[in-house]
């Protein structure tokens, strides 16, 4: 099945029009931007909405931008927008390094933050990232807002903490000092999801870990984080040692599917192997030894 099932269209033209026309047409409405998520899976009707409300006109939640000790992007930020903001990289390398091997300049172009993150999908790049930066959502209904750990936004496979009658409106970044980041992946062919892919948070006082922060795309890691890794990582040397110990507890908490790209104790050992690359271009770009 390649068609989708009938559907009926809005178009939103704010942020609380999109609230109310959500709150119209109930649980079978769906927001939609970009759309590459959400349309394949309507062609194979594994989505059906009732109802598609577009939401390109919201160009109130189209930013970047840095307010006190926190960088904030709005969920209508386009992935061109990310890989091609100065600060967001400057501040979050992770964040380009990602950008970078997501999909292909089509979809880019045209695929949103926001629809990327609350898609879900296990081998979803940003998921992992904002996991790994300790990101907060920002999610609004009609009664306000509220403000939810990334741990608390991701509730499974294609699952989040946004209801029916709400909306992501932006995602914020803690903005910590002596920090740097660093995103590895292997996929299949160009613009493929990931087979496995880790992305690397580390502050550092002189040559100690002072916090750091594991993100995981493909490999059934909780919430996309490896929390026994950041924690033995606390208080560590930023050295070889710290790393391949790290890479060591990632490789044996995450819990990957054999599937076609690969086999369970492949992924386990790519897991691994992705962490301690990206823990130690994190280190080196902290300390100023990698742009």
């Amino acid at each position: 099945m390649q068609v989708p099932a009938p559907v009926e269209y809005e178009r939103a033209t704010s942020v609380e029009d999109a609230l109310g026309l959500l709150e119209r047409h109930g649980s079978e409405s769906r927001l939609v931007a970009g759309g590459h998520s959400l349309l394949p899976m309507m062609k194979l009707r594994l989505a059906r909405p009732e109802v598609l409300i577009d939401i390109n006109d919201l160009r109130e939640l189209s930013f970047l931008r840095r307010d006190g000790d926190e960088f904030v992007i709005g969920a209508m930020a386009r992935h061109r927008d990310v890989l091609e903001g100065a600060e967001a990289g400057q501040l979050f390398p992770i964040l380009h390094d990602a950008e970078r091997v997501i999909a292909d300049p089509i979809v880019r172009n045209r695929g949103t933050v926001g629809g990327s993150i609350c898609q879900a999908d296990p081998s979803e790049d940003l998921s992992a990232v904002f996991a790994a930066l300790g990101a907060s959502a920002v999610i609004q209904s009609s009664s306000g807002k509220r403000v939810v750990s990334m741990d608390d936004f991701h509730r499974g496979a294609y699952s989040t903490a946004v209801g029916p009658a709400e909306m992501l409106v932006e995602v914020r970044i803690p903005i910590r000092p002596n920090s740097s980041s660093a995103y590895e992946k292997v996929e299949r062919r160009a613009g493929d999801w990931a087979i496995v892919a880790a992305g690397a948070v580390l502050s550092l006082d002189g040559e100690q870990i002072t916090h750091a922060g594991i993100g995981l795309a493909a490999v059934g890691a909780e919430h996309f984080r490896a929390a026994g890794a950041e924690e033995f990582l606390q208080g560590k040397p930023a050295n070889e040692e710290s790393f391949s110990e790290a890479a060591r507890l990632v490789s044996a908490s995450c819990n990957p599917v054999a599937d076609q790209r690969g086999p369970e104790d492949y992924k386990r050992h790519l897991a691994g192997e992705l962490t301690h690359r990206a823990l130690r271009r994190a280190a080196a770009r902290a300390t100023g030894q990698e742009s």
